[in-house]
């Protein structure tokens, strides 16, 4: 049974730090998520206006891990609707649901298991700080303590998925810094 409580403060927390935009709820892609996280839902957050990103934002992932009221949801930025990005976040959710081992923070990395997009290079996520939006959109609180961190899922390249490994996170977004990447464009160059 899912968390209404949490449910309802992410949404509020997306329509207050994405003001103006239309959100929608969708199911997750049908298959084993309901095991892991019941009543599992995507929020999937149109363009503010033409050309900007569409956002799909777990709904599930902390009811199904949260430890003392403190947990995590994910999110994806992609330059257009399509099944695989909604595929793509249910996938990831189903992962970090799993056994404890497998929770998902800053600076892992996950294996797509295909190209993240078209034929794009990036085949992997980062699990990243939502720098695009600020700290202000990390944090959803409510109730009396209780708290989501919602973290970015970036398409990344295997060989930066290696180069984080071998260099350190830093590094890596340093790079995509200096680099200025279009972090929603399939087609981008590895930076390294």
């Amino acid at each position: 049974m899912p968390n209404t409580a949490a449910r309802s403060a992410l949404l509020d927390h997306l329509r207050k730090t994405l003001p103006g935009r239309v959100i929608d709820e969708v199911p997750g892609v049908y298959g084993p998520i309901e095991d892991r996280a019941p009543g599992f839902r995507v929020f999937r957050v149109h363009p503010a206006h033409p050309g900007d990103w569409w956002l799909y934002v777990t709904s599930g992932c902390w009811e199904s891990t949260q430890h003392d009221g403190h947990g995590a949801e994910f999110f994806l930025a992609a330059p257009r609707d399509e099944w695989l990005n909604l595929e793509s976040v249910t996938m990831n959710a189903y992962y970090h649901c799993g056994p404890a081992h497998q929770r998902l923070d800053v600076g892992h990395t996950v294996p797509i298991g295909r190209p993240w997009l078209d034929d794009s290079n990036c085949d992997h996520y980062l699990v990243s700080l939502p720098y695009p939006f600020g700290p202000e959109f990390e944090i959803c609180e409510w109730g009396h303590g209780a708290h989501a961190r919602i973290l970015w899922l970036l398409p990344i390249t295997k060989a930066e998925k290696d180069f984080r490994r071998e260099a350190g996170l830093e590094a890596l977004e340093s790079r995509f810094e200096d680099l200025e990447i279009d972090p929603v464009d399939p087609r981008r160059a590895s930076v390294v």
